[in-house]
């Protein structure tokens, strides 16, 4: 069984009108990481799920979940 982390960042960012710059402003981290983060490169540690879950106002699981493959 393999697992991976999939997000909604790049969606909910989109809906709001912002840029990767000013979510990365928001949340504290460089645009680049927001890239990475959208492009499933990099998964954020805990406490960052949790500071994108404020900004966006939402619950982290509807943000991120963790999807098993077979």
């Amino acid at each position: 069984m393999n697992s991976g982390i999939v997000n909604r960042v790049k969606e909910l960012r989109t809906e709001r009108g912002w840029t990767q710059e000013q979510l990365a402003a928001a949340v504290g981290v460089s645009r680049q990481s927001i890239n990475s983060i959208e492009r499933d490169r990099y998964v954020p540690s805990l406490p960052l799920a949790f500071i994108f879950a404020r900004v966006f106002e939402r619950p982290i699981d509807q943000i991120f979940t963790l999807e098993v493959k077979k």
